[in-house]
C-alpha cells in the first residue's frame, strides 16, 4: 500500500500534478489549495470539490492537524501560548504576540533542540525531530484561527533551529507567502539562526526578502563557546564574515540577538568587545533581558547594566534596541519554550 501524500506541503502546481495523476483536471488543485489555507481538516468540507473527487483525495492524502493540548493566555499583555500536540506523539509550542503594528507568531521549526544553548529551555536532542512544511504551516493558521487574532508578521524563533531543518522551512515559506494561501510576505518573516554558518551562505543564494536574526550573545569565541556549542565548530571569525558576505548580497540588514546575562556578557568590557566585532557593518543589535529558566543558575542584567550597554553601543555607531518582553507570567518569552511542559509531564 503507498504511503498517502500530505497534502498541504504542495505547492500549486504539485497540487496540480496531483490531481492530473488522479484523472482530474488540474484547475481544482487552486481551490482544492484555497481550502486547506483556509484550515479545513477533512475532504470532505471542500464543498464545491464533487463528491467523488473528495474521496479520491483522501485514499490517496492526509491532511495534518495539531490537537491544542493547552492554552495559555498572559494576563499582563494578553500573548498566547499553545501547546500543540503532533500526530507522532511529540508537542510543539507556538507564541501569539500583539504588537502595535499587528499581530505576529513565533513558530518552532523542530520538535526539540539539538543546539544546546545554556540560557535555552529548549535543549532537548532526544525528543528532537524535523517539522515537515505543513506542521511549521499549522502553527500560523491554527494560531490564528483559535485565538481570532490576524496574523501579520511571523518569527521562526521558537523550539528548534531553522537552518537545521533547511528543506522543510524553505518549502514553508513559499507556503506561507503564497498568494492564494496566506499570502504573508517575506519582509513581515523574520528567521533566527543560532550561526550555522555553510547554511546562511545557502540561504543568501535564495534572495529571500525576509530578516535574518542571528543569536550572538557573547562579543569573543570563549565566552560564546561556554554560551553556544555551535561556535565551536563555526566561531566569530567564520561567522561575522559570513553575515557581512550575506548583507552584502541580498541588501537586507541582519539583527544580531543579544541576551544580556547578568555578570556574564554584559559588562563594560563585553560591549566594548562587541563594538569592536561589529564596528562598521550596517547591522541591529537586539539586546534581550534574559527570560528566567526554572534551574538555570543564569540571572538577567540590571536595568542599570542593560542601558550602561546599550548607551555604550549607541554612543559608537551601533543600532541597538532593548526587546520587549512579552508573555513572561506564561513562559512564552524568548528562550522559555517547552521545558516547563516537560517538567509539568515528568511529575
Amino acid at each position: 500500500m503507498e504511503e498517502k501524500i500530505s497534502i498541504k506541503t504542495l505547492l500549486p502546481s504539485e497540487m496540480e500534478a496531483l490531481l492530473l495523476s488522479l484523472g482530474e483536471p488540474k484547475y481544482r488543485a487552486k481551490q482544492v489549495f484555497h481550502w486547506l489555507h483556509q484550515g479545513i481538516t477533512d475532504f470532505s468540507d471542500m464543498s464545491d470539490l464533487p463528491k467523488a473527487l473528495r474521496q479520491k483525495l483522501d485514499d490517496a492524502c492526509f491532511i495534518t492537524r495539531p490537537r491544542i493540548l493547552r492554552k495559555q493566555v498572559s494576563q499582563r499583555d494578553g500573548t498566547v501560548k499553545y501547546l500543540f500536540g503532533l500526530a507522532d506523539g511529540n508537542s510543539i509550542e507556538t507564541v501569539v504576540m500583539r504588537y502595535e503594528h499587528g499581530n505576529s507568531v513565533c513558530v518552532s521549526t523542530q520538535a526539540g533542540c539539538k543546539m544546546g544553548c545554556v540560557f535555552c529551555a529548549s535543549f532537548d536532542p532526544k525528543k528532537s525531530r524535523n517539522l515537515t512544511s505543513a506542521e511549521i504551516l499549522d502553527e500560523v493558521m491554527f494560531a490564528q484561527s483559535d485565538s481570532g487574532l490576524h496574523i501579520s508578521n511571523i518569527v521562526l524563533m521558537g523550539t528548534g533551529e531553522p537552518l537545521d531543518n533547511y528543506d522543510n522551512v524553505m518549502r514553508f515559506l513559499q507556503l506561507v507567502s503564497h498568494p492564494e494561501g496566506m499570502n504573508i510576505g517575506m519582509r513581515h518573516i523574520s528567521l533566527s539562526t543560532c550561526g550555522l554558518v555553510p547554511m546562511i551562505g545557502r540561504l543568501m543564494e535564495e534572495k529571500l526578502q525576509l530578516t535574518l536574526s542571528v543569536s550572538l550573545h557573547a562579543p569573543n569565541d570563549a565566552l560564546r563557546s561556554q554560551l553556544m556549542p555551535v561556535n565551536r565548530r563555526y566561531p566569530l571569525d567564520e561567522l561575522i564574515p559570513a553575515c557581512k558576505t550575506y548583507f552584502e548580497q541580498t541588501g537586507r540588514r541582519i539583527s544580531f540577538e543579544y541576551a544580556m546575562i547578568g555578570g556574564v556578557n554584559d559588562t563594560p568590557e563585553c560591549a566594548r568587545q562587541l563594538i569592536r566585532l561589529l564596528r562598521g557593518f550596517p547591522c541591529h543589535v537586539n539586546l534581550i533581558p534574559l527570560n528566567h529558566v526554572e534551574g538555570s543558575p543564569l540571572i538577567p542584567s540590571t536595568r542599570d547594566n542593560l542601558r550602561n550597554f546599550q548607551n555604550e553601543l549607541l554612543k559608537n555607531g551601533l543600532n541597538a534596541t532593548v526587546r520587549r518582553s512579552l508573555g513572561g507570567d506564561i513562559a512564552a518569552s524568548c528562550g522559555q519554550l517547552r521545558r516547563q511542559y516537560d517538567q509539568e509531564v515528568a511529575q
